[in-house]
């Protein structure tokens, strides 16, 4: 026996509700339709009717003026063959005049009290009769009057009434039952899809809705639901292969700090042999930190850390900054160290995620740039009046090839081109993930372009904001030179 909570939550269903509204407007379209036709048939009928007596009418004027006389036998004589044989629907004829009243009456005439004598120029219902009067232009001004009864009309519309209740009975039983056949068809498709969608576990994200190529709702439905599962997936792939990675890149470090410390004890060592392991301890540390740091902003990134707090930046002079911090690097490294005259310019975000993104791009161009090389740091405005500042970065160094360069901002990424020189590359694959994981939270853009062999740039756009009034006019960025290091 069903339960009280399952009857409400049946009654609750789609299909249910579904079929109620089906059930309902073929119920209330039927029981209008079926009105609307027996109003139809009764002004039918009685139209027809009025057309019959207004024949009727005529016949009886043409003989009246045929015999010109009411007291004429054969006149009376056809008038009662006519009554008589139009007996079924009461047929009847009244001549009268002004003066002498009613002339002649066939069978079947209601009493003229019953007509209330009144003379009318449209066909008339009185009671149960329905007549029309005629005068015929005689010498006396003969009225002509005739009629029939309405009781075979009465019966017409008694006998479509019956029918119309046998048929509104009929799709009072059929609608519902049709309703929840045409209901379960349609949602069918829906409940094979929250069975679906129950069993879908997250290590099961390999399973899809069926498509019925119909191009309906549903379809369209099971496709956008598809299109989820997929990047569900994709982001638990890219979860799955980041936390392999960066378990990958956290035991290299920590299985090298972990050796120095067994060598370290497994015999006596001098005083500078121990400060040499402590020393690649100490960097091996700074590899963990580096790395746990790196995974921490981009957490942040991922939970909209980044939107919150932000503040009045220059980013002129956070270039300006890490221009002075590279310039012994490239120096050291044989590598010409470009930047034209800064503009003054102001974003609104977080100093230190903007200042790492800028020191991230000028080291990798530094790193994949050989001895001789050049690298160029330019910053110009874009839109007029200008609405975003564009920081570009391009090197001369080895380039990315075609088919690595969609996946550069990918994490834990590390392309082919990882040798520069004879010194290998060293990097976690996060820098550029970072990157551009803080440009967007910026409300910013990143790019990355590059020609094999010959150059690579990558290109930074963020929104500005109004300078302060409180901001350098002589800033040395304003005055034309130009930085080489």
């Amino acid at each position: 026996m069903p339960t009280e909570a399952n009857r409400r939550n049946f009654f609750r269903t789609l299909r249910f509700r579904l079929m109620a509204w089906n059930a309902l407007v073929v119920i209330v379209t039927g029981v209008v339709m079926l009105v609307g036709l027996r109003e139809g048939v009764r002004i039918t009928l009685l139209h027809e009717l009025d057309q019959l007596l207004a024949e009727d009418a005529n016949e009886v004027e043409l003989a009246l003026r045929r015999y010109s006389s009411t007291d004429s036998k054969a006149l009376r004589e056809q008038l009662d063959r006519k009554a008589l044989g139009h007996a079924q629907h009461q047929w009847f004829v009244q001549l009268s005049d002004a003066q002498a009243g009613v002339l002649y009456q066939s069978l079947h005439a209601p009493p003229d009290d019953e007509l209330k004598k009144r003379q009318v120029s449209s066909a008339t219902t009185v009671g149960n009769w329905r007549f029309v009067d005629r005068v015929v232009a005689t010498p006396s001004m003969i009225r002509v009057r005739v009629g029939s009864s309405l009781e075979m009309l009465h019966a017409d519309v008694a006998r479509l009434d019956k029918l119309a209740v046998l048929a509104t009975g009929i799709v009072l039983l059929t609608a519902p039952i049709c309703g929840y056949w045409l209901a379960g068809r349609a949602t069918r498709p829906l409940n094979q899809m929250i069975v679906t969608m129950s069993q879908l576990r997250p290590s099961r994200l390999d399973e899809r809705l069926a498509i019925r190529e119909t191009g309906d709702e549903l379809d369209r439905l099971s496709l956008t639901f598809n299109r989820l599962l997929d990047r569900i997936g994709s982001y638990l792939q890219e979860r799955r292969d980041s936390l392999a990675n960066a378990a990958h890149e956290l035991r290299t470090p920590l299985a090298a700090i972990r050796s120095s410390i067994e060598v370290a004890l497994a015999s006596g060592r001098t005083v500078d042999e121990y400060e040499g392991l402590l020393e690649e301890i100490i960097e091996e540390a700074g590899s963990l930190e580096l790395l746990v740091n790196q995974l921490l902003l981009l957490s942040e990134t991922e939970a909209e850390q980044l939107r919150v707090h932000k503040d009045y930046v220059r980013l002129d002079e956070l270039i300006d900054k890490a221009m002075d911090m590279f310039g012994g690097v490239a120096e050291y490294r044989e590598i010409q160290l470009n930047c034209p005259a800064l503009p003054r310019v102001a974003v609104n975000g977080n100093c230190q995620h903007l200042r790492q993104v800028v020191y991230n791009l000028i080291d990798n161009a530094l790193k994949f740039t050989p001895a001789g090389g050049q690298v160029r740091v330019r910053l110009t405005f874009e839109g007029e009046p200008p609405t975003t500042v564009r920081f570009a970065v391009e090197d001369t160094g080895l380039g990315i090839p075609a088919e690595e360069l969609p996946r550069v901002f990918d994490r834990f990424f590390k392309g082919t081109n990882r040798r520069s020189g004879s010194a290998e590359v060293r990097g976690t694959g996060l820098g550029l993930s970072i990157c551009q994981a803080v440009v967007r939270a910026h409300e910013g853009t990143i790019e990355a372009d590059s020609e094999p062999g010959r150059r690579t740039c990558f290109t930074v756009r963020l929104p500005i904001v109004p300078l302060r009034s409180d901001d350098s006019h002589d800033d040395r960025r304003n005055l034309t030179m130009q930085r080489t290091s």
